[in-house]
């Protein structure tokens, strides 16, 4: 017979998040930041502190995550803003938020990529850093292009190989040409279009990107000799970005066809970290970094649907480097709307966003507990809830799922993020230009599709 006891008061989780978790009180990135103080406990003395969503191009999440950006960086000595954007990308940015250009320069720089949000946490960038001594950099880590196009890695190197090794230009020129012939503005547009490629075609390019790696490890004295340290470790990172995103074109083919290899999609994830990794050893003593990715990106734990595993994150990479040195905070919400990706490769990116009714939280999840603890917009501290007495006998250690836009991902959510954000309520962002395209949609593709 169940414990009716159980029934008003909630599980031990429930209990405990009801009793634990931190009220805040606005989303308005401008006003003050005091309710955000519980997130220094949380914080501590991490060198790397992840900033998640269930979703990208959700408008709470947008405002929750730029405050949180701004604490970190203004109360708490962040000294770089890491993106889940390009790493080749990145540096243009970097130098626009110190103060280089014009302020108007911004969507140039931009050009046509997906807007994930950091439009905005750039421009704040930039006005702090007027006053700021030392500046907050800004750093991308992803692939190039989110998986959309090689070609903005491959084009700084080949002007790298122009100064250092004119040998290698004509490989770097084939790899770019190729590229080229598929390039889009996201993965869901440029993979359906590198899977229709010619066989010879994809296999040329995988070849060529490898040959010019291996060439750029063996020969490194001779391009050190010929220029610098950090021009040579810059080049190399982008022709790295280029192999892991050919990588993930036959990763995510194999996956759409049904054969593909376990967590072969992995590749991108790996790069992240590594990129992330990066820009952490060769930032100045008492570097630290705030990351804004996806929550399925960040957490600690494999990633798994229907009970098979998909990926190994970027967060479980970097836990398992860093240790109690890197924190990952989670953010989801409990009602509202998310934002359902559609792959349509009429769209401006090869998707579409559709705002999405969300349905009642599913028992077990980490926002049936924020629902059923009465908690609105507020912060949990989760490593204080591993303890056997919030899970009662230890049989129920906590919730064993968390959103992924209308969908839920099934994981130890104590496990997968040491504290979690709550905003009551989601809504889509509109304007971003991510609408369905009219008319009938194209049948489906071999590849592409999915979260940015």
């Amino acid at each position: 017979m169940p414990d009716p006891s159980h029934h008003r008061h909630g599980d031990p989780f429930t209990r405990w998040l009801r009793a634990d978790a931190a009220p805040l009180t606005h989303l308005d990135p401008d006003a003050p930041l005091e309710d955000l103080e519980p997130l220094r406990a949380v914080i501590g003395d991490a060198r790397v502190v992840a900033i998640g969503e269930n979703s990208h191009f959700i408008h709470e999440f947008t405002l929750l995550r730029e405050r949180v950006l701004r604490f970190l960086t203004e109360r708490c000595g962040f000294t770089v803003l890491a993106f889940e954007y390009g790493f080749s990308e990145g540096f243009p940015l970097d130098a626009w938020a110190r103060g280089e250009g014009t302020e108007d320069a911004l969507p140039g720089l931009l050009g046509p990529s997906i807007p994930v949000g950091v439009d905005a946490p750039l421009r704040r960038l930039r006005r702090h850093n007027r006053t700021a001594a030392p500046p907050v950099r800004f750093a991308g880590i992803d692939i190039p292009a989110a998986g959309g196009s090689l070609l903005p890695a491959l084009a700084p190197v080949a002007d790298y190989l122009r100064a250092v090794d004119p040998e290698a230009v004509p490989l770097i020129e084939e790899a770019m040409r190729i590229a080229a012939s598929f390039a889009g503005g996201s993965a869901a547009d440029a993979a359906p279009a590198w899977a229709r490629l010619e066989a010879a075609e994809q296999d040329a390019l995988s070849a060529v990107l490898n040959r010019l790696l291996i060439r750029f490890r063996s020969v490194e004295p001779l391009y050190l000799s010929r220029g610098d340290r950090r021009g040579y470790d810059i080049a190399r990172r982008r022709l790295e970005g280029a192999c892991h995103g050919d990588h993930t074109f036959r990763a995510m083919a194999g996956l759409f066809s049904g054969t593909g290899l376990t967590a072969d999609t992995s590749a991108r994830d790996l790069y992240m970290a590594e990129s992330l990794l990066w820009h952490l050893e060769r930032g100045a003593p008492g570097t630290r970094i705030v990351l804004a990715a996806h929550n399925a990106h960040i957490q600690k734990t494999p990633v798994s649907f229907d009970g098979r595993l998909t990926g190994f994150p970027m967060g479980q990479h970097l836990h398992s480097v860093l240790g109690e040195d890197y924190i990952a905070v989670g953010l989801t919400s409990s009602t509202g709307q998310t934002g359902e990706m559609r792959r349509d490769e009429r769209s401006r990116f090869g998707f579409t966003v559709e705002p999405t009714p969300l349905g009642a939280p599913e028992p077990g999840s980490v926002e049936a507990a924020f629902t059923d603890a009465g908690l609105g917009l507020s912060l949990a501290d989760l490593r204080r809830a591993r303890r056997p007495d919030v899970g009662g006998d230890g049989s129920a250690p906590g919730p064993d799922r968390i959103r992924i836009q209308g969908a839920q991902l099934h994981t130890p959510v104590l496990d997968a993020f040491d504290a979690v954000l709550h905003s009551p309520v989601s809504t889509v962002i509109g304007g971003l230009g991510l609408d369905a395209v009219p008319g009938p949609a194209p049948a489906d593709r071999t590849a592409g599709g999915g979260s940015t």
